[in-house]
């Protein structure tokens, strides 16, 4: 038997009656009310009188919870309630008494026997209040875990460096912030993100100790039953609201779970995934959230993976169809994926978007390219652009168009093949854009310049050298005047009022006049 140490690192009331997971048989119990140690093999079998910790029920609440944490991928219940752990069976329970009765055994945080969960006589473990902190709830939480790590099997988790020369016989871990990781079976105090690890005890760089093999194998509990599909099928879970609230456990390294979205038209959707925490930077959280987004043919769209953070907020735009929403466990800059386990809330909600459709068409006619275009919406429009390509991949603003338009009149310059879409803006920002037409090029060598026709704020000029231009109205004054240069060029209009314009245009070589209508 081998008795394990906890690192120190620094009136009688109602205890708070909480349990983790009651359908569970195996159990550990925190022991916060004082317990009189009989018959043991503490103390050299003496008694041992454990005074009760002067912690409030917020406090034990919050160690309750931030081990549950801890255990949350097992089939094991966390308890504060002394007749759950007496209904367990007796090799399949723990007493973890939390006092300050400390001064039997000098100089830890706490102790137990390694293993000591199945020996079926009630062994317990110990964690010294006084002196973690004293009464801190995150040390002492840390710390029944640590203990209850023991109890389940586990050895301490040290770190070495690169000639296998023992440098910490607790790993402290590594990183800051809310990322910064520890293994529990180490020295986890100062790391927010913890949790069971695969790597080296202090008996060698090579004697590697993996945690859940160990814990899942020899204590008569393994994890807990899968709560969502893995896969993506018909299967996967819906939530059926278009706001929602769903709850849910990665427990293996290999779980992943998956929910499917049927939008019956395009929708914004706002998601929030979560980690259990305890409060500001997901305090006491152990799973840091990937979310992989993909559509009904099972092709990836995108993935949310934040470095910085453990939770992950999405605000995306989808066209009508299926998509399924992947949630994982995943590693960071600090720990791998192999412990980021636990529980977590998805909230979030769908909203139909404002636009529900931008359809444009085209044709040459007369050397112009003649665009036209339909929109469905449910709220006006902020802008309308329409914007041009020359490889159907890389768009630019060719002009924007008044609100009420439904067609323009563009003359190419050259014979390249020119692609179009329409931009719709919605009051609320939103955006949409239309399918992408291509239409040929002209070849009109005599026509050097071409310009928009009817026109709201800004004239486009398309131009096959550098140019200066003057704008006239009706009556024949100018108004207007500038230069330009060899491409696509925008004249602020917006200025003008509606009615007949002409504009000159004069290059090296070149000379043309065009009338433009605004609009």
């Amino acid at each position: 038997m081998m008795a394990l140490l906890c690192l120190i690192n620094t009136a009688v009331f109602a205890i708070p009656k909480l349990s983790s997971y009651t359908s569970a048989s195996a159990t550990i119990f925190l022991d916060f009310d004082g317990h009189m140690v009989t018959g043991s093999l503490w103390n050299g079998g003496m008694p041992i009188a454990c005074a009760a910790p002067a912690l409030t029920d917020a406090q034990i609440t919050e160690i309750f919870n931030r081990v549950s944490e801890d255990f949350r991928p097992f089939n094991v219940n966390i308890t504060t309630d002394s007749t759950k752990f007496l209904a367990a069976p007796l090799a399949q329970r723990i007493r973890i008494i939390i006092t300050p009765t400390s001064s039997w055994k000098p100089n830890v945080g706490g102790i137990s026997y390694i293993g000591s969960f199945v020996w079926g006589d009630d062994t317990p473990a110990f964690v010294f209040s006084d002196r973690l902190g004293p009464n801190n709830t995150k040390y002492i939480a840390e710390c029944c875990s640590h203990e209850s790590g023991h109890t389940v099997g586990l050895s301490h988790q040290s770190k070495y460096d690169t000639n296998c020369n023992l440098t910490e016989t607790y790993n402290t871990g590594i990183g800051s912030g809310e990322t910064g990781w520890a293994p529990i079976m180490g020295n986890s105090y100062s790391r927010n993100m913890t949790g069971w690890n695969d790597g080296p005890t202090p008996y060698g760089c090579a004697n590697t100790q993996d945690n859940l093999s160990i814990i899942t194998s020899t204590n008569g509990f393994t994890y807990r039953t899968d709560d969502y599909s893995d896969s993506l099928n018909s299967t996967a879970f819906t939530p059926g609201n278009n706001s929602f609230s769903v709850n849910g456990i990665v427990s293996t390294g290999s779980d992943k779970d998956v929910f499917k979205f049927v939008l019956s038209q395009n929708s914004t959707i706002h998601i929030d995934a979560t980690p259990y925490n305890l409060g500001i930077s997901n305090s006491g959280s152990d799973l840091d959230i990937k979310v992989l987004l993909y559509d009904q043919s099972k092709t990836l769209l995108k993935t949310y993976d934040p470095t910085a953070t453990m939770s992950i907020t999405i605000d995306t735009s989808l066209k009508t169809g299926t998509y399924y929403f992947v949630l994982d466990g995943t590693g960071n800059s600090y720990a791998s994926n192999y412990g980021s386990l636990g529980s977590y809330t998805i909230t979030g909600f769908r909203s139909t978007l404002p636009i529900h459709d931008v359809t444009l068409s085209g044709h040459v006619e007369k050397n112009k390219h003649q665009l036209s275009w339909n929109i469905i919406a449910d709220e006006p429009l902020k802008s309308l652009n329409v914007e041009y390509s020359t490889d159907g991949t890389h768009f630019n603003m060719l002009n924007n168009v008044s609100l009420t338009s439904r067609n323009m009149s563009y003359i190419p310059y050259d014979d390249h093949t020119r692609y179009y879409r329409l931009k719709a803006t919605s009051q609320f920002d939103q955006i949409a854009y239309s399918n992408v037409i291509a239409l040929r090029g002209i070849n009109k060598t005599d026509m050097p310049f071409s310009v928009s026709t009817f026109v709201t704020n800004q004239i486009t000029v398309n131009a096959s050298e550098n140019y200066q231009y003057k704008i006239m109205d009706a009556n024949g004054r100018i108004i207007s005047s500038g230069n330009g240069n060899k491409g696509i060029n925008n004249i602020d209009f917006s200025q003008a009022s509606a009615g007949f314009y002409v504009i000159q245009l004069f290059g090296n070589t070149n000379k043309q006049s065009e009338r433009i209508i605004r609009q």
